[in-house]
């Protein structure tokens, strides 16, 4: 039998055989913020979406109120405005230098998810310098955007979840859905996600008794209850019933507006433009016949609107939200790392063309215009694709705990799934990342691995 000073002495050669990882991810994120600040200060670190987190954050930081301008804000979440708020009072490169400490942070929750999902340290540690080095994540800890944060908040739901799948206590669920709460109102990506993991948690726990209907009853009113009490919020102060009209405002101008384009051949930001889009002027400029509606009332008209195109040619839609979750999930990330070493040549825009273009026409005419960047890119996508190789052959041979082995599968397919569609962008692959690097830890130690028993 283990002592417990065995275990301390285990535990303690762990945490410094860990530094290490988290020693040099520290270290790439802090030279690559250092790199960004001095080739253009802090105008790089900031993107278009920015401010449209900090203003309200700022609001409801110094006046209590969440609101941009006069009205109430309803687009964002309060999560990453207050702490973006909080964070840049001494200047915004001190909100990029939380963020890097957070991303730092996020290393040490890949090894104890790994430790947790493999029961093995060796994997948990490989896991942990792959997740290091891991691309998105070195990028996106240095931009002004929510990702860091609710990569950080995600990793300590899961990792409470499959402490529960290994001990079935029921005060982990709790944990589980507190920390996918305040996730949620960082990023309202993961709004279905409880419903998707308590659907989970019935099937995997079908043969323990007493716990199939506890467990995701638990983990239900552990986070629905937060959820309500903002949808409650925003429909007292504007009468939008929802959780964050960006849903609806995306489905209007991307989805549909990329159906729209499709079905009658126009460019795609054309169409965009017709709608209404970038912002509000805009789209009462085109819609002038709303100029005197409530928020609440324009986001039903957007939401009406898209749906109505989107039920009349649903073949078109599915297959722009399949090739989104394929550009989540192939989309190398390149491009936003040569902009913050200022290395990214102007007229090589990507995005702006993938749409209209095409990914493999858009890259061409960049390799042709920019050999060196699209050099960069193609070396960055050779790494993912590897890590994808490697994490196949670490699910399929690896020692999971089988239940939790799937659901991290579902939850990779929930993130890539919801995240598709025309506004699809790399950055939203980075809360898949940390399960892709743990499997490729596993499928690189495949030689202490045996087949799992299907």
């Amino acid at each position: 039998m283990t002592s417990s000073a065995e275990i301390n002495r285990e535990n303690a050669w762990l945490s410094r055989r860990l530094a290490w990882p988290v020693a040099v991810a520290a270290g790439m994120r802090m030279a690559l913020l250092a790199s960004a600040l001095v080739r253009s200060e802090t105008g790089v670190i900031a993107s278009g979406d920015t401010a449209s987190y900090l203003e309200p954050g700022r609001n409801l930081l110094l006046h209590g109120r969440f609101v941009t301008g006069i009205l109430p804000e309803i687009d964002r979440t309060p999560g990453y405005p207050l702490f973006l708020a909080v964070a840049s009072l001494p200047g915004a490169a001190f909100a990029a230098l939380a963020q890097v400490i957070l991303s730092a942070f996020t290393v040490v929750l890949v090894w104890r998810l790994a430790r947790a999902v493999f029961g093995g340290n060796r994997i948990a540690l490989t896991a942990a310098w792959i997740f290091a080095f891991e691309p998105v994540s070195v990028v996106y800890s240095v931009r002004l955007l929510p990702e860091t944060l609710f990569l950080t908040l995600l990793l300590l739901s899961l990792e409470r979840l499959a402490i529960f799948l290994r001990d079935h206590r029921l005060r982990s669920l709790v944990a589980v859905g507190l920390w996918l709460a305040v996730a949620t109102f960082v990023r309202p990506v993961s709004y279905y996600l409880p419903v998707a993991l308590a659907l989970g948690l019935i099937a995997v726990l079908a043969r323990v008794p007493g716990l199939r209907w506890k467990a995701p009853a638990l983990l239900l009113v552990s986070v629905l209850p937060w959820l309500a009490a903002w949808q409650m919020r925003n429909w007292v102060e504007t009468g939008f019933a929802g959780f964050s009209s960006v849903v609806a405002r995306n489905l209007y101008f991307y989805q549909a507006a990329e159906v729209i384009a499709r079905v009658e051949h126009r460019p795609f930001v054309e169409v965009q433009s017709q709608l209404g889009y970038p912002d509000e002027e805009d789209y009462v400029a085109r819609h002038p016949e709303q100029a005197e509606w409530s928020q609440a009332q324009r986001i039903a008209s957007m939401r009406s609107e898209a749906a109505r195109v989107l039920r009349a040619h649903p073949g078109v839609f599915l297959r722009i939200v399949f090739e989104g979750s394929a550009v989540v999930v192939f989309t190398p990330c390149a491009s936003e790392l040569l902009r913050l070493l200022a290395a990214y040549p102007e007229d090589g825009a990507m995005p702006a063309r993938v749409v209209d273009e095409g990914p493999a026409r858009a890259a061409l005419r960049l390799a042709k215009a920019h050999p060196w960047p699209a050099a960069a890119m193609a070396a960055l996508e050779a790494v993912l694709l590897c890590l994808y190789i490697l994490a196949a052959r670490g699910a399929l041979y690896g020692r999971a705990h089988r239940e939790m082995l799937w659901l991290l599968l579902g939850v990779s397919l929930y993130f890539i799934t919801v995240s598709g569609g025309a506004q699809a962008v790399g950055r939203y692959r980075l809360p898949v990342m940390p399960i892709v690097c743990i499997f490729a830890a596993a499928g690189l130690r495949r030689k202490d691995s045996r087949m799992l028993a299907w």
